[in-house]
């Protein structure tokens, strides 16, 4: 897969580039913006792609129509995850899984920008964004055990604990109720909640001074906040010292010397 911000055309999602900001959303409004087993594997291979994209520095996951995803589509996925055998279901869930591996993974933070429902794998995506902002009107479902299956889906029992605390994920997954934008906000899911009209300018605002900045650095920093979960202290202050020795080799931390030397703001590059 070669894909170029500029002029990349993805199948089954809209895409957006400018500013060294992609802005990424799913495109069927109508049915609230449900997920597919085509949508799934080309987001998977969008964030990996990523890796190798030095001209995006940040990406916005956005809604579309008032909502941001209802998860699986009921016609398109549900109805033939039922009919499949152990081997293709399990080909699906580590697809599934993968691509928050990729939004993991990949060097650039991850805004969404959530509005409206999001629900099941839709409350996921978020969940594995770096940032997140919601409107008043966004309602997020883990809604695993609603349909009969385990809370345990594309991470959520190692990801959500870390965002909201054991205790408020344990009753979000076992239950599947609803997360309003005021708990959100409160339980630290949301960095900020805006009305639905300023939604999208205040994740595009965020997401161009992220791209402003050291980018190289950035994806350092997301890095550890990957692998630093499972580390001890003394691993993980050495895990540090060591991608911050590697950073003071970097353009940018020479740019940023000069600048302040000369009393001016720096300008980054990203190497």
């Amino acid at each position: 897969m070669n894909l170029n911000p500029e002029s990349y055309s993805p199948e089954h999602f809209l895409w957006e580039f400018g500013d060294g900001v992609a802005t990424v959303r799913l495109n069927r409004p109508e049915r609230k913006n449900p997920l597919t087993f085509e949508s799934y594997a080309e987001l998977r291979d969008t964030f990996r792609q990523l890796a190798y994209e030095d001209s995006v520095k940040a990406v916005v996951f956005a809604s579309n129509g008032g909502n941001f995803c209802s998860g699986g589509d009921v016609h398109d996925i549900i109805g033939p995850l039922v009919a499949m055998n152990m081997r293709d279901l399990m080909k699906f869930t580590r697809m599934t899984g993968d691509l928050v591996k990729a939004m993991r993974h990949c060097p650039q933070p991850v805004i969404s920008a959530v509005d409206g429902i999001s629900a099941g794998a839709g409350a996921i995506i978020p969940m594995a964004s770096d940032l997140r902002i919601g409107t008043p009107e966004a309602k997020t479902y883990f809604l695993f055990n609603r349909v009969g299956l385990a809370g345990c889906d594309m991470g959520a029992c190692a990801i959500l604990p870390r965002i909201i605390g054991q205790g408020r994920a344990s009753e979000l997954l076992f239950t599947g109720r609803g997360m309003n934008a005021e708990e959100g906000l409160s339980w630290g899911y949301y960095n900020n909640v805006v009305a639905s009209d300023e939604l999208l300018n205040t994740a595009n605002e965020l997401a161009r001074k992220i791209a402003a900045g050291p980018a190289f650095a950035n994806g350092m920093t997301k890095h550890q906040l990957n692998v630093e979960w499972d580390m001890s202290l003394d691993t993980a202050i050495e895990s540090e010292a060591q991608a911050q020795a590697i950073c003071m080799q970097s353009e940018d931390f020479k740019r940023a010397y000069e600048a302040f030397v000369d009393k001016k703001k720096p300008v980054f590059e990203g190497d």
